[in-house]
C-alpha cells in the first residue's frame, strides 16, 4: 500500500472564540500555493467511525489507517467535548461549538423554554430544527456557493437555518458501510456543477460492539479490522475518480470507549429520592437533574454523596468542561468516575463499555487520520480538540467561518506551507 499517487488520491496494492477572518484567508492562501490548483475548488470528506478510540490502532494491524498517517498526518488523539457522547460530539465536530454552546447538551434532554424532550431513538425529535444552534459545516457551505452532502451525520436530517446539505439521508442503520461509501463515490462522480465538494460519512461502529464486548475484546479487534477493508475498499474506487487528486480525506471519531462492569456501578435510588425531581434527564454516566424547589438543598447534598460520582450544580461545573450554563443541562449535574456506572434501578444491566466520561480520560480520545494535497505528508500532531475540525473544514474549504468556540491555530501545523 502506497501514499498518495500524482494522479489519485490513494494508490493501494493488494478554547477562546474563532481567529479573525485575516487568519482564515492566510491559512487558505497558503493551502491554495501549495497545492498549486488556485482557480480548482477542493474536495473534502470526513468519515467517522462511531466509538474508534484512539488506541485501537495500536491493537491489530491497520494498514487503511496505516497508509492515511504515512502518506499524511494523524494526531496522537482527538479530544472530544464533554459529554464525551455521541450526538452533542458529532454536532460539535459540525459546528466548532461545545455542546453547551450548540445545544446539543446530552443524547438525551429535556429543553425547558419550548418544553420538548429530545432522544436520539425519537425520529420527530431528531428531525425537530429549534433543538439545534450554531451553523453546521454544510449550512456554511451551502451558504458560499459550495455543494454540500451527508451520509447520516447528526443534524444534517434538519433544516437549520432552513438549509439541508444539498444530498442527505435519513437515518437507516441496516445500510452497510459498504453502500454508504457506494453513495458517496456516487455523488463524487456526478457532473461537476452538481457534484459536492463537502461529503461527510458516518458509520455506528466499533461502538456498537464496544459497548456490549467491551474495548479490549476480541470482537471489537475483529470490527476494526473490518472497517479499514471498507475504508480501503472505499479509497481505491476514489482513487479511480477524476478527481482524485483534489481530494482531501480525514478519518476521525467522536469518542473512545472504557471498560464497565456491574463490580463498578451504584444505585441512584441508594441515595436519592425521586420524588424531589421534576425530571430525571440522561443516563450513565452523566445525568441531569432537575428539582422541586422546596427539595433543593437535601437534593443537591445527596447527590454529592454519591460515591465514585461528581455532582454539580450547572452553573459550577468545572470550566474546563464548558458545560452547565444552558438550561438543557436543569440544576444538577451528576457524572459517574471513569470506568463507574450510574443505575437508574435495581433491574438495570451494565454493559462492557460506555463513554460520555471526563474527556481528560484518555480512553475517551478518538482518531485522527487526514490525507489529501492540502495535508502534510508523515506528520504527527500532538493532537487537539474536536470542536478545532470545523475551522480545520473552512480552511480547506475557502469557506468564511461562522464564530466557533475552535481555532484554527490548533489544527494549522497540519497544513501545507
Amino acid at each position: 500500500m502506497t501514499g498518495i499517487s500524482g494522479h489519485g488520491f490513494f494508490h493501494l496494492k493488494p478554547e477562546g472564540m474563532i481567529c479573525t477572518r485575516a487568519r482564515f484567508l492566510w491559512i487558505v492562501i497558503v493551502v491554495a500555493l501549495s497545492l498549486n490548483v488556485i482557480g480548482q475548488k477542493p474536495y473534502v470528506l470526513m468519515i467517522s467511525l462511531d466509538g474508534f478510540r484512539w488506541d485501537y490502532p495500536g491493537k491489530v494491524p491497520l494498514p487503511t489507517l496505516d497508509s492515511l498517517a504515512r502518506t499524511g498526518v494523524k494526531a496522537t488523539s482527538l479530544k472530544p467535548a464533554f459529554p464525551s457522547i455521541t450526538f452533542p460530539n458529532h454536532y460539535s465536530m459540525a459546528t466548532g461549538l461545545y455542546p453547551d454552546h450548540h445545544g446539543i447538551v446530552s443524547n438525551s434532554f429535556y429543553d425547558p423554554a419550548t418544553k420538548k424532550q429530545y432522544a436520539v431513538g425519537n425520529r420527530k425529535a431528531v428531525e425537530d430544527g429549534t433543538f439545534y444552534g450554531g451553523e453546521p459545516i454544510w449550512v456554511t457551505a451551502e451558504k458560499q456557493g459550495v455543494i454540500s452532502a451527508s451520509f447520516f451525520w447528526v443534524g444534517s436530517e434538519v433544516p437549520i437555518q432552513g438549509i439541508h446539505p444539498t444530498y442527505w439521508k435519513r437515518y437507516d442503520e441496516k445500510i452497510t458501510m459498504a453502500a454508504r461509501g457506494d453513495s458517496v463515490v456516487a455523488w463524487l462522480s456526478l457532473p461537476g456543477e452538481k457534484r459536492p465538494h463537502l461529503v461527510l460519512l458516518y458509520y455506528h461502529e466499533p461502538d456498537a460492539v464496544g459497548h456490549h464486548a467491551g474495548p479490549e475484546s476480541a470482537d471489537v479487534r475483529e470490527t476494526i479490522v473490518s472497517l479499514d477493508k471498507a475504508l480501503g475498499d472505499l479509497f481505491r474506487k476514489i482513487n479511480e475518480l477524476p478527481i482524485a487528486s483534489q481530494i482531501n480525506v480525514i478519518v476521525t471519531s467522536d469518542h473512545g470507549m472504557q471498560s464497565t462492569s456491574m463490580e463498578q456501578s451504584v444505585l441512584l435510588t441508594d441515595y436519592i429520592q425521586p420524588d424531589w425531581f421534576g425530571r430525571i434527564e440522561g443516563y450513565s454516566p452523566i445525568m441531569l437533574f432537575g428539582v422541586k424547589p422546596e427539595y433543593d438543598a437535601d437534593a443537591f447534598s445527596a447527590l454529592q454523596k454519591i460515591p465514585h460520582c461528581a455532582a454539580w450544580r450547572s452553573g459550577e461545573v468545572p470550566l474546563r468542561l464548558h458545560y452547565g450554563t444552558n438550561p438543557r443541562t436543569l440544576d444538577f449535574v451528576l457524572l459517574a468516575d471513569s470506568g463507574w456506572t450510574i443505575r437508574k434501578n435495581a433491574l438495570q444491566k451494565v454493559g462492557k463499555g460506555a463513554h460520555g466520561y471526563d474527556p481528560d480520560n484518555r480512553n475517551m480520545h478518538a482518531i485522527f487520520y487526514a490525507s489529501g494535497p492540502a495535508f502534510k505528508k508523515g506528520y504527527v500532531s500532538k493532537g487537539f480538540n474536536n470542536v478545532d475540525l470545523y475551522p480545520l473544514l473552512t480552511s480547506l474549504l475557502g469557506l468564511v467561518p461562522a464564530p466557533v468556540d475552535g481555532t484554527i491555530d490548533h489544527v494549522s501545523d497540519l497544513i501545507l506551507n
